[in-house]
């Protein structure tokens, strides 16, 4: 991991780079027409967007923004660095706050006072595990 830790960052990463680094880093997200993007299957319309607004807020606050694409039931989730004209290391650090946030289920961490959603279709928002 330390290799990425020497492109500065705005410097763009190889194909062959970004494969390699998404495999060890965010195995979820995959590489297309030099993007990096993950599809986070929803349960609806609700988490659709809900899953919208958080990846708008870490946007935001991180000042990179994504493309993003909505249905019902996914939301794709696209990151280049515009100015760059490639992927760099500020598409995998917000890839990273994404995921982390996105992904996060409280109800699996020991410990937790934090219960998690039930495991009920009538609050189910996001397909985990997908």
């Amino acid at each position: 991991m330390n290799q990425w830790r020497n492109k500065g960052k705005d410097a763009t990463y190889t194909d062959a780079e970004i494969e390699e680094r998404l495999q060890q880093e965010l195995p979820q997200w995959y590489l297309e027409k030099g993007w990096i993007r993950r599809k986070y299957k929803t349960a609806g319309w609700k988490g659709t967007l809900m899953v919208i607004n958080t990846v708008g807020h870490l946007s935001e606050a991180a000042f990179h923004h994504p493309d993003l694409t909505a249905s019902y039931a996914f939301v794709i989730v696209k990151l280049c660095t515009h100015s760059a004209k490639g992927v760099t290391a500020k598409d995998f650090e917000l890839a990273k706050k994404i995921e982390e946030v996105v992904m996060w289920q409280p109800g699996l961490e020991a410990h937790s006072a934090l219960e998690g959603t039930p495991d009920d279709p009538r609050f189910k928002y996001l397909k985990y595990g997908d």
